[in-house]
């Protein structure tokens, strides 16, 4: 019998054999190209060996090159989106890493890793490193960074398609700019499961690597490679079909009756997890499951971002034990973790967009050969057409493209500290250096100027105030930070993330349960009651930021709601939906969706017409309210909301009229007491793409959309100090200080690239006015659908109560809607 094989002497390959585990073509192909010094792109599906295909390529190439009996310097970074995603990458990298070389180490640095491991990582950093974009931003602001990055060969972007759009991406690629000037031929690789321009996606990613090496290396190494998984996963796509979905629909009507349908699917399955979109809606059905099956507490759990970390990692390593039955989840499961033991995954409303179905359903069967399988759980009618149409757009790869952002200068702002922290610069040497990150290639000297006077003096209007000053040139020109207590200040608010001011949420004790928006506990009194972590809480007492809180005895609660509660339906899935209502309206209904559909479609035809491609339908309705205009471009609700106000300012600019707007991710309403002027809808004059951009400021309050705007880009470029650990100021206070800056921006520095950044990202963020200016002039190519209802649409109800909902009580709304209903029966 032979002796084992001395693992310190294996290769990846012969490690992988000892396992009979087989490597697929496309994991040898990305092992080639590491070998070879190139960086690039891979895309496969989840749970298809995306981190071994890159991992165990870098980790040979290391093995090839560095002794594996020795401890190794700080060679890898893996940069992951999420803290829950860092634990469960951890877990995947050390195995073969122990195994092959056990002198080498690896180490996890988050927000949450406990400072006991930060110091020890201070005094030796690990060969592996798992981390952030903001934690790496941090170590680049060390005043000996270059001594520690310097041996950093290789960074790979965990879910790259998570940070690619926004500015925590932009961030990144100014961290990897500042990396590649410490080692020029660094590579760099990004993972994904759901990009559809992965061009694009990987030129963001690698255009440092790829500028630099050119420097250094023959053109064949340096060249940007994409990687296709070539294993196809086995995707399920279904919908939980309700009994009598009902003529009528609008959010939410048919939830309640959707969770006995649930509590089966669970007790037939093995480990569910159930997602939601929002944290709100989490609560609710955690308490929903809970209410129905009281047996089930200890075997169903809650999962979000706002829970303790000790809550977070019991639910996650109860998954992956197999003890919890189910987890109720937001996004913060959606990422790349590995959870063996889950078999169905269970979407609670529209997905929105095929990228996050895609990524939701790979939490289950996450493992190569496996299906995926996820069941869409529609809270109402039309939410069926969406899982109709999401699963057509998912088999047919219609998957959302990202793109970067362009030239964000309060990021800018924030990384120019950073590096006058971590060790120095010359303004020369970072302009070029900033200029190699993709989102800042078209960056002028002008700009780079502005941005690095604003830094040195505050700018035109706060050159009086020292503690803008916050860096200054030395004899020969190297930029530094000399103040302490800006330094510290600045390292606190390193970060792209912002959000309302959040408050602690404590026992009595002191028991920490986890943290909530500020905004929402304001609005409560001693006494009362609200839904937080699966539980039911009485509020006792705020103090210094934190509420502290006791079990309550009554059973009634109001549930948080959290910023980004609505997200708009993507227009890859909006355009299978319109498909879905032309081929409905000629009389096909394939999918069993739309035969549970089809009495609500039916009514629409009846009353109305469908929507269909090249056509827009408009129906006008007066009621004891007024009247009424629906209009159904299908380009989501944040596009809506800027049609609405746009269309309602040009209409009165004849004749003076007040309208109520109401919005939905299928079309919007304009409400006015009085009959308007339609000719020039009929005519679609109306529509017309002149003077857009003014006419789009005028007809919304730019100012304070800019001034809210603002708000984030202040706090990002260090304007505003968010406060000491224990000692945050509060939301008024963030506000107050934004505001102030704002309005002395605009009365005394009005160039300020800050100003002209807020009023850009209201336009192509808020607004998105390239999507709302090409969706004007599909509507001015469209043939009119004009229909003057007698009485209120299947499609017209849900803006209807959009409205109502804020001005009726719950119990009001109910009444109103039945009268709608039955008055509907008799037509």
């Amino acid at each position: 019998m032979h002796a084992a094989k001395d693992t310190t002497e294996l290769t990846v390959e012969a490690w992988l054999a000892q396992r009979e585990w087989h490597p697929f073509d496309f994991q040898r192909e990305a092992w080639a190209h590491i070998a070879a010094g190139r960086s690039g792109l891979l895309h496969a599906s989840t749970g298809s060996g995306k981190t071994y295909a890159v991992w165990l390529g870098v980790l040979q190439a290391l093995l090839d090159s560095l002794p594996r009996s020795k401890s190794a310097p700080l060679s890898v970074i893996w940069l992951t989106p999420m803290r829950a995603l860092a634990a469960d990458t951890a877990r995947a990298l050390q195995t073969p890493l122990q195994e092959l070389a056990p002198a080498w180490t690896l180490g996890l640095r988050t927000g949450d890793t406990p400072s006991g491991e930060r110091a020890k990582q201070d005094r030796r950093m690990p060969t592996v490193l798992i981390t952030t974009p903001e934690s790496l931003t941090l170590l680049i602001s060390r005043e000996k960074c270059a001594e520690e990055l310097s041996s950093v060969r290789y960074v790979i972007a965990d879910e790259w398609h998570e940070l690619l759009g926004n500015k925590r991406g932009v961030q990144t690629q100014l961290a990897l700019a500042r990396l590649c000037a410490f080692n020029p031929k660094l590579v760099t690789w990004g993972l994904s499961a759901t990009l559809s321009n992965k061009e694009h996606s990987a030129q963001v990613l690698c255009r440092q690597s790829a500028k630099k090496a050119s420097k250094f290396t023959e053109k064949s190494v340096n060249q940007t490679v994409i990687v296709q998984g070539k294993q196809v996963k086995d995707l399920r796509i279904d919908t939980l079909i309700p009994d009598k979905p009902g003529n009528y629909s609008w959010a939410g009507h048919l939830g309640a009756r959707m969770l006995e349908p649930v509590v089966k699917e669970i007790e037939s399955s093995g480990t569910t997890l159930v997602f939601t979109n929002t944290r709100s809606q989490a609560e609710i059905w955690y308490q929903l499951i809970l209410e129905a099956k009281p047996e089930w507490a200890g075997l169903i759990a809650l999962h979000h971002g706002s829970l303790d970390k000790e809550v977070r990692d019991w639910v996650e390593q109860g998954l992956k034990a197999g003890r919890l039955l189910a987890v109720v989840a937001t996004s913060s499961l959606d990422l790349g973790v590995d959870f063996l033991p889950v078999e169905r995954v269970l979407q609670i409303g529209s997905a929105k967009g095929v990228a996050r179905l895609i990524q939701r359903a790979g939490r289950s069967g996450h493992a190569p050969g496996r299906t995926s399988r996820i069941t869409l759980v529609p809270t109402n009618t039309l939410e069926l057409i969406e899982a109709a149409a999401a699963r057509r757009a998912a088999q047919a790869g219609q998957i959302e493209s990202r793109a970067s952002p362009y030239k964000p200068l309060d990021v800018l702002v924030q990384h120019i500290v950073t590096v006058a922290l971590g060790g120095g610069f010359t303004a020369d040497a970072l302009y070029e250096e900033v200029r190699s990150a993709f989102a800042y290639q078209d960056l002028s000297r002008e700009e780079f100027n502005w941005a690095l006077a604003f830094c040195e003096r505050g700018g035109d209007s706060l050159a009086a105030y020292p503690d803008y000053h916050r860096i200054k040139p030395d004899e020969n020109g190297i930029y530094r930070v000399p103040d302490r207590a800006v330094a510290r200040r600045h390292r606190l608010n390193i970060g792209t993330i912002v959000s309302d001011a959040a408050m602690q949420v404590k026992y009595q004790t002191g028991q920490r349960i986890g943290t909530i928006e500020e905004s929402f506990i304001a609005r409560l009194k001693k006494g009362d009651c609200f839904t937080f972590a699966g539980r039911i809480l009485e509020l006792i007492r705020v103090n210094d930021m934190t509420a502290y809180v006791k079990r309550a005895e009554k059973n009634k609660a109001s549930v948080p709601s959290w910023q980004g509660g609505k997200m708009p339906l993507s227009s890859e899935l909006a355009d299978n939906v319109v498909s879905l209502l032309a081929e409905a309206s000629d009389g096909y209904f394939h999918e069993p969706e739309m035969q549970a559909a089809e009495p609500m479609l039916a009514t629409q035809m009846r009353l109305s017409r469908m929507p269909r491609p090249g056509s827009l339908l408009i129906e006008s309705y007066t009621s004891k309210e007024g009247h009424h205009l629906y209009i159904y471009p299908f380009a989501g609700r944040n596009v809506h909301l800027g049609l609405a106000s746009l269309l309602a300012y040009r209409l009165a600019l004849d004749e003076p009229a007040t309208f109520s707007l109401s919005v939905n991710d299928y079309g919007f309403e304009l409400l006015s007491a009085t009959a308007c002027d339609m000719s020039k809808l009929q005519d679609q004059s109306l529509f017309a793409s002149k003077d857009l951009l003014q006419d789009v400021l005028a007809s919304l309050n730019s100012s304070e959309l800019a001034q809210r705007r603002f708000r984030e880009i202040a706090r990002i470029a260090g304007l505003i100090f968010t406060g000491y650990p224990g000692a945050a100021k509060s939301n008024k206070q963030l506000q107050a200080s934004s505001g102030l800056f704002f309005e002395v921006f605009k009365k005394y520095d009005e160039r300020n690239m800050l100003l002209v950044q807020a009023q850009q990202e209201v336009l192509s963020q808020e607004l998105n006015i390239e999507q709302l200016q090409s969706t004007l002039q599909a509507m001015q190519k469209n043939r009119l659908d004009w229909v003057q209802l007698s009485h209120p649409s299947p499609l017209s109800l849900p803006l209807m109560v959009e409205r109502l909902r804020e001005k009726l009580s719950t119990e009001k709304l109910a009444d109103r809607l039945d009268r709608i209903l039955r008055d509907a029966e008799k037509i």
